[in-house]
């Protein structure tokens, strides 16, 4: 008889998260834990084991577990290596796959976190029915998973697809994790928000509610809540966000011509805030041959969920 479930997790550089899902899509239980509290690998997945079978065995699932699906910054599927994760704490590359099999005792599979996403929202989102479409991640760092006829894009060697570290500023861009300089993580993410927030208010001399914070410990949150206070200068962070994350999907259409652009992650709660200047800046900036083709939409899966059931589906695939 078949086993009825498995495991699916979403390993950000901030939150890993975690759930149980059956056949059907249902996320049966989840929880979650933080990825960076340990200084080591093993102490992480030793927590990890600790809290997934705390809700397996609360829901009477031993033993009916199939198999472990895994998004992870930089996760190899071919591999089921981490080679490169830029936005966490620990040493790469990191045998992910192997290590949480041989922790569980069940089968793993993994594969880029922003994947993840793209397969769960193909599947039980916004992108059912598409062919093809971009899905980008907008979290600590920026991830993109692409679909194009109906098939996730892992290239020749499993790393296709890193669109957050197109360079988006050739000349004095920001530093990126990635060792390169100008990425569009650097300037898109929650902590790109932060960092144009601190060089902002350092260029600059506007009155902002921003100036009553420790300016180094400033975080997209903060910028939202005061731009939601009418704080001009958080507006106008936004704003230069946002227009430089619709120049950018302007560009990515014109090698895949997507369907949509599906954004996921914490960013996409800002609303109008952020997704006025995106529609404005790509509308600007789109070839003619494909404006008025490609919608930009919002995830409708909640928080994690598009991860966790897409890397849950990976759990079906095992042998």
């Amino acid at each position: 008889m078949a086993k009825p479930y498995v495991i699916g997790i979403d390993m950000g550089g901030t939150n890993t998260a975690f759930g149980i899902v059956d056949a059907r899509g249902n996320v049966i239980a989840s929880d979650s834990i933080k990825t960076a509290k340990h200084s080591n690998i093993t102490d992480y997945i030793d927590e990890l084991h600790t809290e997934i079978m705390r809700i397996v065995v609360a829901n009477d699932a031993e033993d009916k577990i199939n198999g472990i699906g895994i998004g992870a910054p930089n996760a190899n599927y071919y591999t089921g290596t981490i080679e490169d994760g830029v936005n966490l704490p620990w040493p790469t590359p990191i045998p992910l796959a192997d290590l949480i099999s041989e922790k569980f005792g069940i089968p793993c599979v993994i594969t880029n976190d922003a994947n993840a996403a793209a397969i769960g929202e193909m599947t039980y989102g916004v992108a059912r029915g598409m062919k093809d479409f971009i899905m980008i991640t907008l979290g600590t760092g920026v991830g993109s998973g692409i679909v194009i006829n109906g098939q996730m894009v892992y290239g020749h060697d499993g790393f296709a697809g890193e669109l957050g570290h197109v360079i988006m500023k050739r000349n004095n861009g920001r530093m990126c994790g990635c060792g390169r300089t100008g990425c569009l993580e650097t300037y898109c993410s929650a902590t790109g928000v932060a960092r144009t927030a601190r060089e902002f208010l350092e260029t600059r001399s506007d009155e902002s509610k921003l100036r009553e914070l420790d300016v180094d410990s400033i975080t997209s949150k903060d910028v939202y809540d005061a731009a939601i206070a009418g704080d001009k200068l958080a507006k106008e962070i936004f704003d230069y966000t946002g227009a430089i994350l619709g120049e950018a999907l302007a560009d990515f259409a014109v090698f895949s011509s997507p369907e949509a652009f599906v954004l996921f992650g914490g960013l996409t709660k800002s609303g109008d805030l952020i997704m006025k200047p995106i529609r404005e800046a790509f509308d600007k900036n789109i070839m003619k041959v494909f404006k008025g083709k490609i919608k930009i939409l919002i995830s409708e899966l909640k928080e994690s969920d598009a991860a966790v059931l897409g890397a849950s589906a990976l759990g079906w695939e095992v042998k």
